[in-house]
């Protein structure tokens, strides 16, 4: 199928040499979707249905056998070999089962190592005789050690993920899934599905990932080009926010009042102050002829314009042409035939223009912002019944800043001036948003990511348990109504595919304490994994259960509190032992990761060693955001924990 695309000559098919360059960049895209990618086997399944589709079962007529796989692949006669996971056809290899075999009479799952064929096993979904069992393949692939970045779950998906990846387009989906159960794959893997079944349309509207950190984007970047989408775009909140260059940094109680939903309406406050009521008539001179409109008319269309409450900028630029329209209707009852290039004329004259500088004048959202954060007299304005004046007090400069480029702005700043620019102008809106670890975002945050997808959907994923900010998701239904998304349907997994049985159930003691009412994760895994709880007497401690655990298969995370990086790292050198860092891709060489818990969230490693867990409970400013990383921290290991202390450990981890 490439070799065929790398041939075709479109030298007589072009009518010029726009359309040729269109057609080539096509064709571009086209072979490089069809790229072969090492180690990853087209097809993983086969089904054989019982009859074929649409015939009469009581004639007896045989079904089709279909090759499943991660794309579709035909032969030189266009004839299908492999089905898309995705087609209609594929479904029952996720859905079927003994008690609704869907048609199936056998279900079939290939074992690769390395690429190559190695097993396959057989489900006779029709046969009442054969015992239902856990798929031994199935369990294989889930458990398989992992090295390198994230990768695709196309062969192990579960019915009820199945379900969300195929929901429709029209609708959101909230889906709260605790550690391990697959929620980020799921949200992949639906962006592949829309972008399958709803190619022409998203093309138009755009797609968008949203992740925590850049350490998260780049470890899940290679699931959807594994998938043939090359076209998704990947970004954090704070990418989406770049209006100017972070380069401050609040403190917790500052942070919480800039991200808090009232802001929205501070703002909005203090936007539309700018606007002042006119009390001078216009007068429009065209040749001879002085028309006037009266100060009470002009009041009238600034009233209409803000009881309309459309964007400050749209009713700046609609303005002159509502004066012009009332010169225009003047003009008319006068006996005169103007038309629109009139209109636009009177809208250009300068004493229009005056006019509407005065009454409705062009703001930058940026320096409402910093006016808003740096005058007091300004922020108790607007904020009057919003914030209360400790509030107020917190969120003041202590210095007032001079200019834009001189402001040393913060994360939370950065969000508040768009949420101003939305006031002043629409921001553009995509198809589909993909918004993962959600638990994490203010309202502020919510309302930014809400901008992106006003005409389109989203899918939210998280975990409530593992927010991990002072302004962390208290529930679903409040994070939904300040993305704008309040009819989003929430979903629930339960089952957990990576986290091995004893590492989720000693982290479990914590939800008590960080998540009250939410159900723990029940691990599927028929393999217990490695699990230890050691006291150590130093970093030496540390170090060698590292080195332990290097002497197995797969990815080894060290992951510590924040302050206790420098520290590992240098024992580590002087143990002469490489490591990398979040994000960076682990090889057969190099697979130990040097893990800041602030940074652990959405990583996966085979076996991890946690250091010290009072010491990442107490690099929180409070108890509970600190259990909450404790618990992120704990959940990240696919086979095995090793727990080092050589404090107290947490009495919330008590058994």
């Amino acid at each position: 199928m490439r070799e065929d695309a790398e041939s075709l000559d479109i030298r007589d098919v072009t009518a010029n040499w726009v359309n040729a360059e269109v057609l080539r960049r096509q064709i571009g895209e086209r072979i490089k979707a069809l790229a072969d990618l090492s180690h990853t086997p087209l097809f993983f399944g086969r089904l054989d249905y019982l009859h074929a589709p649409g015939a009469d079962r009581a004639e007896g007529a045989e079904g089709e056998r279909f090759y499943i796989g991660r794309r579709h692949v035909h032969d030189a006669e266009g004839d299908p070999m492999v089905i898309d996971w995705r087609a209609p056809v594929s479904q029952p290899f996720y859905r079927a089962s003994k008690k609704d075999p869907m048609d199936v009479g056998l279900r079939r799952r290939f074992g690769y190592t390395g690429g190559d064929l190695t097993a396959y096993e057989d489900e006779h979904l029709s046969d009442p005789a054969e015992v239902s069992a856990t798929s031994k393949l199935l369990q294989q692939e889930i458990e398989r050690p992992r090295v390198g970045p994230m990768r695709d779950i196309v062969a192990t998906i579960q019915p009820e993920q199945d379900e969300i990846v195929r929901s429709g387009l029209s609708g959101s989906v909230c889906v709260q899934g605790g550690p391990g159960t697959g929620k980020t794959a799921v949200g992949l893997h639906r962006v592949a599905y829309l972008l399958y079944a709803h190619r022409d349309r998203l093309a138009r509207t755009g797609t968008l990932v949203i992740g925590p950190n850049r350490s998260f984007l780049h470890y899940i970047e290679q699931v959807l080009p594994a998938l043939g989408e090359l076209e998704v775009r990947q970004a954090t909140v704070d990418d989406l926010v770049a209006h100017v260059e972070v380069r401050g940094t609040d403190a917790a109680p500052a942070a919480v009042i800039k991200g808090d939903a009232r802001m929205a309406e501070v703002l909005r406050r203090a936007l539309r102050s700018h606007v002042t009521p006119p009390t001078e008539p216009v007068t429009v001179v065209r040749g001879s002829r002085r028309w006037r409109v009266p100060a009470y008319e002009l009041e009238e269309i600034v009233r209409e314009l803000l009881d309309r409450d459309i964007r400050y900028g749209a009713a700046h630029e609609a303005l002159p042409q509502r004066i012009a329209h009332a010169v225009l209707v003047q003009m008319e009852r006068s006996g005169e035939a103007p038309d629109d290039r009139v209109q636009d004329a009177v809208a250009r004259n300068a004493a229009v223009k005056a006019a509407v500088k005065a009454i409705w004048p062009q703001v930058d959202p940026a320096k409402l912002v910093l006016r808003l954060l740096g005058d007091a007299e300004f922020l108790a304005a607007h904020a009057e019944g919003l914030l209360d004046p400790a509030e107020q007090r917190e969120i003041l400069w202590a210095k007032p800043v001079r200019s834009v480029k001189s402001a040393k702005w913060s994360a939370a700043d950065a969000v508040l001036i768009d949420e101003a620019t939305d006031l002043v102008r629409r921001t553009h809106s995509l198809g589909h948003v993909v918004l993962d670890e959600a638990q994490d975002l203010s309202p502020m945050q919510y309302r930014a990511v809400g901008r992106r997808c006003t005409t389109g959907s989203a899918t939210v994923l998280g975990d409530l348990a593992q927010g991990t900010t002072p302004w962390a998701t208290r529930s679903w239904a409040e994070a939904l109504g300040h993305l704008g998304k309040a009819d989003a349907v929430v979903e629930q997994l339960t089952a957990g595919f990576r986290v091995p049985t004893d590492v989720i159930t000693y982290a479990s003691r914590l939800l008590p304490h960080i998540a009250p009412g939410l159900a723990p994760v029940a691990s599927v895994r028929e393999n217990p994994g490695l699990f230890e709880v050691r006291a150590v007497s130093g970093d030496s401690g540390v170090i060698a259960a590292v080195e332990e655990l290097l002497g197995r298969e797969g990815s080894i995370g060290l992951i510590a509190a924040d302050a206790r990086i420098p520290v590992l790292a240098q024992a580590l050198e002087a143990a002469g032992r490489t490591y990398l860092g979040p994000g960076e891709e682990t090889t057969a060489r190099t697979r130990l990761t040097l893990v800041p818990a602030s940074l652990a969230k959405g990583l996966e490693y085979d076996y991890v060693v946690l250091d010290e867990p009072g010491a990442v409970v107490d690099g929180e400013p409070d108890g509970r955001t600190g259990l909450r990383r404790l618990y992120v921290s704990l959940t990240r290991a696919v086979s095995g924990l090793v727990v080092t202390h050589t404090g107290a450990l947490p009495p919330e981890l008590a058994a």
